[in-house]
């Protein structure tokens, strides 16, 4: 598959129609090798992920859980069911982490922030090109002290994503790309 067709045929696909086999050893290594290949001003790498399989999912489920429990006591119990199986959905999850040097002399936060997304869109479009399919979600989770601490992040540290990986199952749905007018315009030199 060329760049441009992994581009435009890249989609998001729900963990329900994620199946296995997940990515080897091989295919995670060829993903990570292409979010390093992101766009990053200082080459700060400011990202790292965190693969979760097997067993571990059921912990990050159970972390969920109880997580959002603690920090929401009126939590429902089938909304803390639904965090608590969530990670089951798709047979590896990557936790996408954005590394930031609040202090950095030169590269401010959003840049460093900016880098680190760019690294996850490489990491999806290499797993597209791969044959496997994902979904980058966030929720509650992903805002979560508790989570970012049960998972032994930094204080500077935040969760950019969960990216739930897996094999897709059937044929993902087709998305229109056309690129509406009003998003693409030509600056002339002065305000309209």
């Amino acid at each position: 598959m060329d760049a441009i067709e992994a581009l435009l045929t890249r989609r998001t696909v729900p963990p329900a129609l994620l199946g296995e086999p997940a990515p080897d050893e091989a295919a995670l290594k060829t993903m990570f090798a292409a979010a390093a290949a992101a766009p990053d001003h200082g080459r700060l790498r400011p990202w790292r992920f965190l693969i979760v399989r097997a067993e571990a999912r059921q912990r990050l489920g159970e972390l969920f859980a109880c997580a959002l429990a603690a920090e929401q006591p009126d939590l429902p119990l089938s909304e803390r069911e639904k965090l608590r199986s969530a990670p089951l959905r798709a047979p590896l999850v990557l936790v996408a982490v954005a590394r930031i040097d609040p202090a950095h002399p030169k590269i401010p936060e959003v840049e460093q922030l900016a880098a680190a997304a760019a690294a996850v869109q490489n990491l999806l479009l290499a797993a597209h090109a791969l044959g496997f399919a994902a979904k980058w979600t966030t929720g509650k989770p992903a805002y979560s002290p508790a989570v970012r601490h049960g998972l032994g992040l930094a204080e500077t540290e935040r969760i950019l994503g969960f990216i739930y990986l897996g094999t897709p199952l059937g044929t993902p749905q087709t998305i229109d790309r056309s690129v509406p007018a009003d998003r693409v315009s030509v600056w002339t030199g002065s305000a309209p």
